[in-house]
This record gives C-alpha cells, structure tokens and sequence, in this order.
C-alpha cells in the first residue's frame, strides 16, 4: 500500500454483510464464507429474524470467528448482541452513547462516518475502527485525505466497493472493506456468496505487495 493503513483484529479485512438474510439460511452462508477465508461477519439488525441469525452463527462460530451486529442504532440493541455472542457492532452514525455502551460490554466497533469532525467524535467515544459510507461516492482521495488526519486506526470503505475497485481503496489507506449487496442480496443461493466472497478475496490479494 502506498499510505500506512492500521492493521484490523480481523485476520481477512473483509467484513462480509450479510443484509436480509434469513435465519434458516443464516448458517450455509456463514460456513461458505468460513470456507473462503473469512473470519469478520456482519448481520445487519434490519434483516429478518436478525437475533436468531446472530445467535446461531455465534454459537457456530469457532474462537477465531468475528460475528457481528450490523445498523445498530440503539443501546439495548448492543446489550441483545452481547448475550448472542457478538464480537462486534457496525454503526451507521457516530452515536457516542451506543459506541461507549458496546465499549463498555467489551464489544469492538465499527462506526460509521463520512467527515473528520464524526470520525473523531467517534474516536473520541471510543470507538476501534471507522468505516466510511457510501465510499464509492466520496471515492479514494477522500480516504487519502482522512488518512492524512486521523490517527492510525483501521479504516474500512464500506458502499459500492467492488473487487476491480477494491485496490485502489487499499492504496489510498484503507485497512479493508465492508461487502454488502456487492456480495449478498437477498435470496441468492450458497454458491453465489461463495463465488463473491472468492472474487473480493481474490482482489485483495492481489493487492498486497
């Protein structure tokens, strides 16, 4: 990478968003992905039957599997993800009450921003790592600008990302990526997340020097 991006806890900094997956399908997803490489998954707490979801892929997850709650926008929320085992959370804002309530339980998280004035109020509420969204619409030299301000905390690019622009991300200073309906939509079978998850992998090895 040509800017110096912190290292992510996540072995493949590739956080697999699995968003409106049901719970009987939960589990063959989750093990495809596992299956590929990737240890940091994300259910969004907007998709159906989220906690049965979570729960299940947590209590399946093996010790070096990152199962987390994704869109989480409410402190009791944090408190439902705790007890199912979750990992981490996602946030779509900078809530500093939510990012201090997870922080507290021991949970990693994730927030979500668009400027430097939320990313280091995020920071500031203790918050491990960042993820900009939409980032396909700030693009990558807004990520090299916020590289340049913010300390050295995993930076993950999270919207519109895809495995041809996945690199160039990287080289601006992101530390990884969040895959959503690039990845997963809805409804697809097994195989499809498998052969997305394998192409995002595949990109960002290719990526690395």
């Amino acid at each position: 990478m040509s800017i110096e991006a912190a290292t992510s806890p996540f072995r493949l900094p590739l956080i697999a968003i699995l968003r409106g997956i049901h719970a009987h399908e939960a589990s063959a997803h989750v093990r495809a992905l596992v299956e590929e490489g990737y240890d940091a998954i994300e259910i969004p707490l907007n998709s159906p039957d989220w906690a049965d979801s979570i729960g299940t892929a947590a209590r399946e997850a093996g010790p070096d599997l990152w199962i987390g709650g994704g869109t989480v926008l409410r402190q009791h929320d944090v408190e439902v993800l705790h007890g199912l085992g979750a990992r981490f959370i996602v946030t779509p804002n900078t809530n500093p009450a939510v990012i201090r309530h997870a922080v507290q339980l021991g949970l990693q998280v994730v927030a979500g921003f668009a400027t430097p004035t939320e990313a280091f109020a995020a920071l500031d509420a203790g918050a491990q790592m960042l993820k900009l969204f939409p980032a396909s619409t700030y693009g990558t030299q807004h990520v090299r600008a916020l590289r340049a301000v913010l300390p050295a905390v995993p930076l993950f690019v999270v919207g519109g990302v895809t495995p041809l622009t996945l690199a160039d991300f990287l080289s601006a200073g992101s530390a990884g990526a969040g895959i959503g309906g690039e990845l997963y939509k809805p409804g697809q079978t097994v195989e499809r997340t498998r052969q997305g998850a394998r192409a995002f992998k595949q990109a960002y090895l290719e990526s690395m020097p």
